[in-house]
């Protein structure tokens, strides 16, 4: 029962009724109670990294305060972001095509890009480079100096520059895909 209550209580992260984890258990709550007592017993007695505590009546699995200096150290730690095709893509778009609109960008790819320029944002590899002067005044966007110390280019002129074979190729691909969907 402690292994059950001990897995409820990890999977849930926050604090859980004793109500719920005596019927989760199928037992009293007097009898769900004096186990989780005893669990925070063991826990109190071994050197463990958790703690269960009571709060009004709920149960909750926590990280003993004592440790929480080596919780921060991780926490500080920068996240690394991933990017995904489509993200990867936007940015390749963005880094050769700058300055440049989400406008632009979603008809050289074909769909919708909000969500992947809002994350390139979000990691700062993009940056609002300012308006275009038309109308509705559409952002611009470019990429930053996290852009070329990520991909380790000193410039933007650092980027690799295509075959112009591959490029007479992708072109031919292109348009054979739109005579695909004008067909149907």
């Amino acid at each position: 029962m402690e292994a059950a209550l001990e897995a409820i209580l990890f999977a849930v992260g926050d604090s859980v009724e004793l109500e719920k984890l005596a019927k989760a258990l199928e037992l009293e709550p007097a009898e769900t109670e004096d186990i989780l007592h005893g669990m925070m017993e063991h826990y109190q007695e071994e050197d463990r990294g958790i703690r269960l505590i009571e709060l009004d009546g709920a149960f909750q699995l926590c990280t003993k305060s004592e440790l929480y200096e080596y919780l921060i150290r991780v926490a500080k730690q920068p996240r690394k972001a991933v990017l995904s095709d489509v993200v990867m893509e936007t940015l390749s778009i963005i880094a050769y095509k700058q300055p440049i609109t989400k406008l632009e960008i979603e008809k050289i790819r074909g769909v919708k890009c909000d969500h992947a320029v809002n994350k390139l944002v979000e990691y700062n590899l993009v940056k609002e480079l300012g308006r275009l002067d038309a109308p509705g005044r559409p952002l611009l966007f470019g990429t930053t100096e996290d852009f070329l110390r990520h991909f380790g280019i000193h410039s933007l002129e650092d980027l690799p520059s295509m075959n112009p074979v591959q490029i007479e190729d992708f072109k031919a691909e292109a348009e054979e895909e739109i005579d695909m969907k004008l067909k149907v």
